[in-house]
Order: C-alpha cells, then sequence, then structure tokens
C-alpha cells in the first residue's frame, strides 16, 4: 500500500551480505515490507505452529525452497536459532540467504552481537515518512495537524481503524508483551503513568531526577525504563552540540517521541483541531520534523549526526545536522505565518558561530516559500524530504 525508501537499500545490502536484520518498532511495516520480496521462504516464529516446527527440526525448517533464501520474522522468540544460522551462513557463503526480523530489538541485537557480528547488515525501519504516505493511491493530502494527530504507523490507514481506538490497542500490546516480558515489570499501570509522564516531557530537557520523584521509582529505574522505551524505538534522546563556541552550555539530553500520533494519544489529545490549539502543539511539530529527519537518515542507512544547541544565556537552535563536514542549523517553528522574530534565533547563532546564513534553515507549519529571508532558507513541514535529498 505505502512505498518504503528502505526497500531499495534492502535490497542493496542482501546483494551485499549474507544476513540482513531488519528492526523497529511494532507495528512499523517491517512484515509487510518483508513479504514484497520475492524469492523467500517465509516463517513467522509470532506463530505458535511455525515456533513450535523451528524448535523441533531447526535444520529441517531452515533448508529453504525459495530460490534466495528465507525470511524469519520475530526471530529473537528461538534464541538457539542464531548458532544454525551462524553455521549455516558460513558454509554457504551466499549473499542475502537470511532475513532476520523482530520487534523485541534489545533482544534481536543481543544475538546478533553474540552470534552473527560481522556476517549481519542491520538496518531500521520507523514508522511512515509524510512522502511515504502520499506514495499510497488511496491516500490524499493531509493538513499538517490531521498528519500529527494520525502519526505514522501505517495500519490505521490500511485499515480505515479510528486512530484513537488503534492507538489504545497498540500501547495495551506493547505492555502486556515488550515490557512484561523484558523488564518483568508486574505493576504495568505504573509503566503506564511512566509511559506518559515521558509524552508530557517531549521535547523537553531530560531531567530524571524530577521524572523519578513524579512517578514514584528510583533514579535507576527511570534510566533502565528509557533505555527499553529507546530500544523499542518509541522514544530518541537528542543529544547536545558540544563545540562551545566560548560559552557555557547544557549537557542535559532532550527527551522526544519518535510517533507524534503517540505522543497526541498518551496526552490525552482528541482530534486535529484539539492539538492545534494544545499547549503542546509547539514541542509535537518540533518533535515531528526531528524524527522525521532521522527517518531520513535511517531509510538510507546513515547513522544520524543531529543535535541541539543551548548555552547558559538561554539562546537555543532547535536542530543540528552534520553532513559532509558541514554543520546546518535548523529552527523548528509551528507557525503558519512567517514573521521577522521567527528568526530571531538564527540570527543571533551566526553572531555567535560564525556560520553564514545559507547554513541555516527555518522550517515552519506554513506553505512552501519562493524566497529565503536574509539568506536563510524557509521549508515547509511538507517539503523537508526533498531538500534533504
Amino acid at each position: 500500500m505505502f512505498r518504503r525508501e528502505l526497500q531499495k537499500v534492502l535490497l542493496e545490502r542482501l546483494a551485499q551480505f549474507p544476513i540482513v536484520v531488519l528492526m523497529g518498532p511494532r507495528q512499523s511495516g517491517k512484515t509487510t515490507l518483508l513479504e514484497n520480496i520475492s524469492g523467500y521462504d517465509y516463517i513467522n516464529l509470532e506463530s505458535p505452529d511455525q515456533l513450535e516446527r523451528m524448535q523441533m527440526d531447526p535444520k529441517g525448517q531452515l533448508a529453504y525452497t525459495k530460490p534466495n533464501g528465507i525470511i524469519i520474522d520475530e526471530a529473537q522468540n528461538y534464541p538457539e536459532l542464531f548458532s544454525y544460522i551462524q553455521v549455516i551462513s558460513d558454509k554457504n557463503k551466499k549473499k542475502g540467504e537470511f532475513i532476520l526480523s523482530g520487534s523485541q530489538n534489545f533482544t534481536l541485537s543481543q544475538y546478533i552481537t553474540q552470534s552473527l557480528a560481522g556476517r549481519a547488515a542491520i538496518l531500521e525501519l520507523l514508522p511512515l515518512t509524510y512522502t511515504e504516505y502520499l506514495s499510497s493511491p488511496t491516500q490524499g493530502q493531509l493538513s499538517i495537524w490531521d498528519w500529527l494527530y494520525g502519526g505514522g504507523y501505517p495500519r490505521p490507514y490500511q485499515e480505515n481503524i479510528p486512530v484513537k481506538i488503534w492507538m489504545d490497542n497498540y500501547v495495551r500490546t506493547y505492555l502486556e508483551r515488550d515490557v512484561r516480558s523484558l523488564l518483568k515489570v508486574k505493576d504495568l499501570g505504573l509503566f503506564q503513568r511512566f509511559l506518559k509522564l515521558c509524552a508530557g516531557r517531549h521535547g523537553q530537557l531530560l531531567n530524571s531526577s524530577q521524572l523519578s520523584m513524579d512517578c514514584g521509582i528510583s533514579h535507576t529505574t527511570v534510566m533502565h525504563w528509557i533505555s527499553l522505551l529507546e530500544a523499542s524505538y518509541l522514544v530518541f534522546r537528542l543529544q547536545p552540540y558540544h563545540n562551545n563556541f566560548q560559552k557555557r552550555l547544557t549537557q542535559s539530553s532532550k527527551l522526544y517521541f519518535y510517533d507524534s500520533g503517540l505522543v497526541c494519544y498518551l496526552l490525552g489529545i482528541d482530534s486535529p483541531q484539539h492539538l492545534s490549539l494544545h499547549s503542546a502543539r509547539g514541542a509535537i511539530f518540533e518533535g515531528y520534523i526531528i524524527s522525521e529527519l532521522y527517518k531520513y537518515c535511517y531509510n538510507h542507512n546513515e547513522s544520524p549526526r543531529l543535535f541541539f544547541w543551548r548555552d547558559s544565556n538561554g539562546n537555543e537552535i532547535d536542530c543540528l545536522l552534520e553532513c559532509g563536514g558541514e554543520l546546518r542549523a535548523i529552527e523548528i517553528k509551528s507557525s503558519a505565518t512567517l514573521a521577522p522574530h521567527l528568526f530571531k534565533s538564527l540570527k543571533k547563532w551566526q553572531i555567535i558561530s560564525g556560520i553564514p546564513a545559507e547554513s541555516c534553515h527555518l522550517v515552519y507549519a506554513g506553505e512552501p516559500q519562493q524566497k529565503d529571508f536574509s539568506g536563510i532558507k524557509v521549508l515547509a513541514w511538507n517539503e523537508l524530504e526533498h531538500f534533504l535529498d
């Protein structure tokens, strides 16, 4: 239904590595992407029957009949499998023989490190970008607030499920499957409260001590749970840029969710109109733009070099992008109207850093513009990917 940008890189890595591993959050579209690759047998170890057959006869199950090899979904459900794959791969020396995927990324990464290091290419599939959403002939243009409220998970669009209903089941499934199995958390209600408190801090500096007090858990538990959310591709931490430009800098990271729809659900935002008037709309818009930058990097199998900058005087740039030795400053504003005050931070940044105006960009929630502002490039929210290309 949707054309995924990662598919091109996936096919390239299959021609280069014997094993390709596809990771990402639950319901990001991994299974759908893999099912569209021809020439492979497909096994899903989420199925009790297929898991039992694999456990009873792993060598027999790995003897694929299709010409290219075998796709194994939810591979982490059978840890012994990775040793068998290592032996077969080393013996056959065939490119693209195995494609592995899973949703418990922390567990999957452990098994890859233990058994498949140096043999596997790792790819990461996040929810849809807006460009990927538009690739479906059944989907039309959306306003920025409709898109942010709906988020990028494919299934609500594919099956016409109200996003609030789908998100409710998604969070429950995540808590029941991943949290209970990985953390052995007995009080899932407490973890859900923690999740909502994190959503309330979306786009803010991460204060783990305050989060610990508000949730009633230890500082160590806070950091452990944050790590789980990161491994599940639900949140990421944007690190501060450390070139001081002769200024004292903030040392704390900023916390963001990858998907704006999930943030809206956790904050109790119940419509696009509600979102457009909500006090968190600026943070949600900012997080969306930064997550689009992460998606672009992952879709091209590149390591994101993204930061934010803030000094002790309150001067701040929302996002710094390092690319090819060049530093680009990106300021993000949820306003749909351009005004001189929106460029204030970028003007200060030019003075502090000495970086020219052409390396500064403003992304806003309005329509595409044909002109720059004092040399600063203005980008609409829906043309960011074209700029990156």
